[in-house]
């Protein structure tokens, strides 16, 4: 596939770009800092018996922390079936907590005003920003919150010296919605906009925006198993993708001695729903009556 047509990823190819795979999406993919959780629970007030619904919850790596955070019910929307099998497999210890909606977020039917909170991981760009931050406004309840974060990795700002010693080899790869608009910074960094769209919302209040970095040490396999899961290279025929992660490998064997620090961006996005404040629910009957 040539640099030219990756150029071109659609949104709707972005909802099945990470489900060749799932299990090995999911052990090359590093988890969210402990500062993502901390914030949903202390700024967003995510506790035991919370309702919150998550848009595309991929394999499940945020899904295991809002559980243990205590969401209950927890609505996941996830439109790749093959990351939705998935997750059956990975959080089925907790079915009785979980409802799992095969579907894209624009398409599913959701209770509105009655979620105490909904989140997005490094999913949302691949959605319509506008038309979903409405949708996502009337299904919270009056003092609900939303949150969306990503973690960057690959064409983020990197300042490691792995990054450096291999931006050569990943130019032309093409882009995603994640790159943003020409011109501007990435979709996850473009504060700007992704605030300005929260505030045109209407609905949207204390909103606020963070950014959290740390680093994280990988061997040359798990960099290698790291890198295929990105979408720019996912999308390249075999022959290219083995050659490009061979390239890699050597690099970070070579000139690194296996032993890669790759820096991490995490932006984190927090919004209210404005209006007054309603009671969460306190009885099993009340998630029951979720349709």
């Amino acid at each position: 596939m040539t640099a030219a047509k990756l150029a071109e990823v659609s949104q709707a190819e972005g909802w099945r770009a990470f489900g060749s795979d799932p299990p090995a999406y999911h052990q090359a993919r590093p988890g969210y800092p402990k500062r993502v959780f901390d914030i949903l629970r202390d700024r967003c007030q995510i506790g035991p018996g919370s309702r919150v619904f998550e848009v595309g919850p991929g394999t499940g790596i945020a899904s295991q922390g809002l559980l243990q955070l205590g969401a209950n019910p927890l609505v996941l929307v996830e439109p790749d079936e093959r990351l939705a099998n998935f997750l059956t497999k990975t959080l089925g210890g907790n079915s009785l907590k979980i409802k799992l909606i095969v579907t894209s977020f624009e398409h599913a039917e959701l209770q509105s005003e009655w979620f105490d909170a909904g989140t997005s991981a490094s999913a949302f760009h691949w959605l319509d920003e506008v038309g979903s931050l409405h949708k996502i406004a009337h299904t919270l309840r009056p003092g609900g919150w939303w949150t969306m974060w990503w973690n960057l990795l690959f064409g983020a700002p990197r300042h490691d010296e792995f990054y450096k010693a291999t931006r050569n080899l990943l130019g032309g790869l093409g882009s995603s919605p994640s790159s943003g608009t020409v011109g501007r910074p990435p979709f996850a960094l473009d504060t700007e906009m992704r605030m300005a769209n929260l505030r045109a919302v209407g609905t949207f209040e204390n909103i606020d925006f963070e950014t959290i970095t740390w680093t994280m040490l990988l061997d040359t396999t798990r960099t290698m198993r790291l890198y295929r899961t990105f979408s720019a290279i996912s999308r390249l025929d075999a022959e290219g993708q083995e050659k490009l992660l061979d390239d890699l490998g050597e690099i970070a064997e070579k000139q690194f001695g296996g032993k890669v620090e790759i820096c991490v961006t995490t932006p984190i996005y927090t919004a209210k729903r404005a209006g007054e404040a309603k009671p969460k629910h306190t009885s099993v009957s009340d998630i029951v009556q979720f349709p």
